[in-house]
């Protein structure tokens, strides 16, 4: 097994969520499933205001997919959804 790279798309409820607290959060989590390497934070406009956050990470092959980790993200307050937006193996 290796290592694979993913990127999760993170959604507030409105515009006028606190995303740094969603983002905080999220990276606690992040954290405590894959591990203590360096993280890519991006905030992405979508519309009318509203702006995603889209966290990218390393994590091992072995932990399977991401499932849990996006159901505990979920759970944050002020996340609408959350979604796998890429994962990529990496090779070298």
């Amino acid at each position: 097994m290796g290592t694979a790279i993913a990127t999760l798309k993170i959604m507030p409820e409105s515009p006028d969520i606190d995303l740094k607290h969603i983002e905080d959060e999220a990276l606690k989590l992040i954290t405590a499933f894959s591990d203590e390497r360096q993280k890519k934070v991006d905030v992405q406009p979508v519309a009318f205001g509203l702006k995603s956050v889209s966290i990218t990470f390393l994590m091992d092959e072995k932990l399977g997919g991401t499932d849990a980790l996006e159901a505990q993200i979920s759970g944050i307050e002020g996340v609408q959804s959350v979604e796998l937006s890429d994962i990529r193996r990496i090779i070298g």
